[in-house]
């Protein structure tokens, strides 16, 4: 069988041989069609929100309007979102000062050329776009959230007489999903709220998993934090393997966020029989970007691989690591569990950067040998306890000797786009 991965901004293929195969899971996004253009989609999703007037109407008396908008690390369709938001906003108020507030969360800042790439030219040069910093950035304190963690926001956000975002809607490994709520925590708000709301106790909740709202704690703490901003609008879509337009949801935070999540659900949940070795990927560019992110596709991986089964991942990861204390973590440590020892002994208050992701980074590596397809270079990834591959048939070899015998396969092409669970046995 030949299989074909995202990777990067291309593809990569490998041969696997038939009888090793137990099954493909793709999910359901690439089969979904509409009768309408993406752009249609977006327009229709603004003319008729869910609970809430029209973004036009909420403008009208506001003159201080910021729009949330996701950043480089995001495959957000902006160039197609962004106009028909600018748009309304201005049929309803033309005098509307408008700032465009990158959320950043704890990533690097986003570049002009990243920025260009994301809404085109005509946007970067005239509409006013500020750069979220969660560490150098002045900050309002809106109150505590139900972790107990205090939500300090930007300040441009926390001062806007209407606040509104744009993003996308996808299976979120410890957040149940992305969007919504999301671009107000972790989006925009200051390092010490995003490490308490990914603090160790929270990350280690059960619910805290991909497809899971009901009695997820990380998701009260954000949707919470969506309230206390006074978050009024969004615009999320829900995209395919190409990048394209496939749904989209407008109107309150909260209620189209979650009509997006159902319409998702369908797309993407599904089972699977547990296998010995697991090959996916990060979707490619632009969530392969870096190892940091990759974290991400295994645990899609991890819920259907077998105790003491493989994962092979492939990500580009052109960007490199992604994190400095994520690396260091593991470069500094034995053994993941040695890992995932100290960070639950690690309180709230003493979170630190990238503690989240070293944590459930941990989690599948007390589990699974991970082997990583990458441009990554080979001494890092080793310091960071996995085991490097040139190609997908070089990292299966690897695998069979690890296990000491040639192990069925099972295959997700798009990680980060499913939502499973392992079949009862």
């Amino acid at each position: 069988m030949k299989i074909d991965l995202p990777y990067g901004k291309g593809r990569i293929q490998a041969q696997v041989p038939d009888d090793r195969v137990s099954g493909v899971i793709h999910s359901r996004l690439d089969d979904w069609t509409s009768e309408f253009s993406e752009e249609e989609l977006i327009d229709r999703a603004l003319l008729n929100p869910i609970g809430s007037p029209r973004l036009k109407d909420l403008a009208r008396d506001a003159r201080n309007i910021v729009i949330i908008c996701s950043d480089h690390t995001r495959p957000v369709p902006s160039k197609r979102i962004i106009p028909p938001m600018l748009r309304e906003i201005r049929d309803g108020n033309p005098e509307a000062d408008i700032t465009l507030l990158i959320a950043t969360g704890c990533h690097r800042e986003t570049t002009k050329a990243e920025l260009v790439e994301k809404f085109g030219e005509e946007i970067v040069s005239k509409e006013k776009i500020l750069v979220h910093d969660c560490l150098n950035g002045s900050f309002v304190s809106m109150g505590t959230l139900p972790s107990g963690g205090e939500l300090k926001i930007n300040e441009i956000a926390a001062n806007a007489d209407l606040l509104a975002a744009e993003g996308f809607i996808e299976p979120h490994f410890f957040a149940g999903y992305s969007g919504g709520r999301k671009s107000v925590l972790p989006g925009v708000a200051a390092a010490v709220s995003v490490w308490g709301n990914h603090c160790s106790s929270l990350i280690a909740d059960p619910n805290s998993r991909c497809g899971v709202l009901d009695g997820n704690p990380i998701h009260e703490d954000m949707a919470a934090a969506a309230r206390m901003a006074g978050l009024k609008f969004i615009v999320n879509v829900v995209i395919n393997s190409e990048k394209e337009v496939i749904g989209a949801f407008a109107g309150d935070g909260r209620d189209a966020h979650l009509a997006g999540c159902r319409f998702l659900d369908e797309l993407c949940r599904s089972e699977a029989p547990k296998a010995d070795i697991v090959i996916t990927t990060n979707n490619g560019y632009p969530l392969d970007q870096n190892i940091y992110q990759a974290v991400k596709g295994m645990t899609t991986a991890e819920a259907v691989c077998r105790p003491g089964g493989i994962i092979i991942m492939a990500a580009e990861c052109g960007d490199g690591i992604g994190g400095d204390e994520f690396y260091r973590t593991f470069k500094n440590h034995f053994t993941a569990g040695d890992v995932m020892k100290e960070i639950l002994n690690t309180p709230q208050d003493k979170t630190v950067p990238d503690q989240w992701q070293s944590q459930i980074f941990a989690r599948v590596l007390m589990d699974h040998p991970v082997i990583f397809v990458s441009s990554a270079d080979e001494e890092t990834v080793r310091d960071l306890h996995m085991i490097p591959a040139a190609r997908i048939e070089d990292a299966l070899k690897k695998a069979d000797e690890l296990l000491g015998y040639r192990g069925n396969v099972l295959v997700i092409p798009e990680g980060i786009s499913n939502i499973l669970r392992a079949e009862e046995s």
